[in-house]
């Protein structure tokens, strides 16, 4: 496939900003739909983007965006449901949506981020709905290749941050599911595989588990975070019981940092099989040659000083 047009759903997000500007890079037009255009003022400014208002949710609406696009890339994830329901109409009835406005324009390349282990009868809603639109996908008379990443972290990551943000706050942190184990993945490498793919015929309908180079358990996670920052907190873990009612308390609260749903996913490692896909290229990015340049205080300075002078302050 030549570069041509492509439509990225869910553009404005964490990965999305990172696959736009390679796309940019690239040479592709790109047209992202977001339902409020200040939300993705990162992109504005960046040639051959077009950042658009819209309703991805809308049938109609969807089918006018995908018109005239050479491939379409769906980005569009939650980690909790604000109410019940929301992973079906986010994680399943859009991805089915989206496929039906690529097959009436004949948009036959989709690229789709799933989840690693999703699976239509996992232990949680999430990984559940994950692996219903997989299905989806790959019934679908398109090219695709379906994306599986463990969790995803970077400089505007919701991981690492968090973790960090919680260190600061709180003299102790008591973890449920401290042993849950990770093999977080680089965003700028996840970033990089979708666009690799996207020429690569050799991934057409295939599934692809992407990973980094280390396995840790949550609370070493935890842990590092706290030594990024200088925050070093002790670090309780807690049991099943204990576990589950901190969830259930957490959900409750603005911004759900953690919930029984979280909890079941993890009762799955959210680690890979094999090594990196050879097919992207290059070996996958270690967490610790990336974390300190956005956790360190030196590297928070950094970041506050630049946002001051943004707003010329």
């Amino acid at each position: 496939m030549s570069v041509g047009k492509i439509l990225v759903v869910g553009g404005s997000g964490f990965v999305g900003r990172h696959l736009v500007n390679r796309l940019v890079g690239a040479g592709w037009r790109v047209v992202v739909p977001t339902r409020q255009r200040e939300r993705a003022k990162h992109l504005i400014l960046l040639p051959t983007v077009d950042v658009v208002e819209a309703d991805v949710h809308d049938p109609p609406t969807l089918a006018r965006l995908a018109a005239g696009k050479d491939a379409a890339v769906n980005l569009v994830g939650i980690l909790n449901e604000a109410r019940r329901g929301d992973f079906e109409r986010v994680h399943v009835e859009l991805p089915r949506k989206l496929i039906a406005a690529c097959a009436g324009a004949g948009v036959s390349r989709l690229l789709h981020m799933s989840a690693l282990h999703a699976d239509a009868a996992g232990p949680s809603r999430y990984l559940r709905s994950k692996g219903e639109a997989e299905a989806l996908v790959a019934r679908a008379d398109l090219a695709w290749t379906i994306f599986r990443p463990s969790v995803i972290f970077g400089r505007e990551d919701s991981f690492l941050n968090l973790f960090a943000r919680l260190e600061r706050l709180l003299p102790v942190i008591a973890l449920a599911g401290a042993g849950a184990r990770f093999q977080p993945v680089y965003v700028g490498d996840v970033a990089n595989a979708f666009l690799r793919a996207l020429d690569d015929e050799r991934t057409h309908r295939e599934r692809y588990s992407l990973c980094g180079p280390r396995v840790y358990t949550l609370r070493e996670l935890v842990a590092y975070a706290g030594e990024l920052t200088g925050y070093r907190r002790p670090i309780v873990p807690l049991g099943s019981a204990l576990g589950t009612l901190q969830a259930r308390i957490l959900e409750l609260l603005p911004g759900k940092l953690m919930s029984r749903d979280n909890l079941a996913s993890m009762r799955v490692d959210s680690v890979c099989d094999g090594p990196f896909p050879a097919v992207f290229g290059s070996p996958p990015t270690a967490l610790e040659a990336v974390a300190p340049e956005y956790l360190t205080p030196a590297s928070l300075r950094d970041r506050y000083s630049g946002l001051r002078a943004q707003g010329g302050r």
